[in-house]
């Protein structure tokens, strides 16, 4: 499953966790949101933080989990002590991001489609290419 959009889930395979839903996506799911789509779009059409810049831009990205607590880091190591989330990039452009479950896996949202539970590993490399930023919070 998913072995031409990932090819490095071949070796690491990815565990679906939900069923397809277009209520939210990976920006929403990764700030543990499953109500709404999270999205920049200059219209307003989907939700998106007030004060935070309604563009297309990695920068933008990791700035809506900033507004939720989360600080920049260097890696995506798994610490008990903090939540992480990851905001992938691809030619410069964001376009995923994934939350750190309490067991060190990663779970992500793919679009409308499922929800899984994966490496980073397995997610980079692929059509949304690697992680351009990680951010962490105490757990709460």
């Amino acid at each position: 499953m998913f072995l031409k959009e990932f090819p490095n889930n071949a070796n690491d395979p990815f565990i679906k966790t939900s069923e397809v839903t277009p209520t939210y996506n990976c920006i929403a799911w990764a700030a543990g949101d499953s109500t709404q789509w999270y999205e920049p779009d200059p219209m307003g059409f989907y939700f998106w933080p007030r004060n935070i810049p309604r563009q297309y831009s990695v920068e933008a990205y990791v700035m809506v989990y900033e507004s939720m607590g989360y600080k920049p880091c260097d890696n995506g190591a798994f610490e008990n002590e903090f939540e992480k989330v990851a905001v992938f990039s691809k030619n410069g452009k964001p376009t995923h991001a994934a939350r750190q479950l309490s067991d060190g896996k990663w779970t992500s949202k793919l679009g409308k489609n499922i929800d899984i539970s994966h490496s980073i590993e397995s997610m980079e490399g692929g059509q949304y290419g690697d992680v351009h930023q990680f951010l962490k919070r105490n757990r709460v």
